[in-house]
């Protein structure tokens, strides 16, 4: 059974931090890329970051030079580090395995 568990959501106020990190069991994590997806309110769920086996990210162009994925392959874990947040960041964030496997999504809201 494969697992995603996401923890580091929170409240943050506008141009604060957050670290979201995501832990996979089973052997996935070895052949996957591993990215973070976020949903709004009313909008449909899109990429933020990805990171793929060798390392090598893909960001949207609205976090681009303010997040940062990263992962580590004997932990077996994914982390987004998010630096100036904005009021349009606040969304569920959900981290995958190419989009194959959810996490149960994790709530992220700035407010200005």
């Amino acid at each position: 059974q494969v697992q995603l568990v996401e923890s580091g959501g929170g409240s943050v106020q506008a141009g604060g931090s957050l670290r979201l990190s995501c832990t996979a069991s089973g052997s996935i994590f070895d052949f996957y890329g591993m990215g973070w997806y976020r949903q709004a309110p009313g909008k449909q769920r899109e990429l933020a970051a990805f990171v793929t086996t060798d390392g090598r990210t893909n960001y949207a162009d609205s976090v681009k030079g303010r997040f940062t994925i990263s992962r580590d392959n004997v932990k077996r874990t994914v982390d987004l580090q998010m630096n100036g947040l904005k009021p349009e960041d606040t969304a569920v964030y959900y981290c995958t395995a190419e989009a194959i496997y959810w996490g149960q999504g994790t709530q992220v809201t700035v407010s200005s």
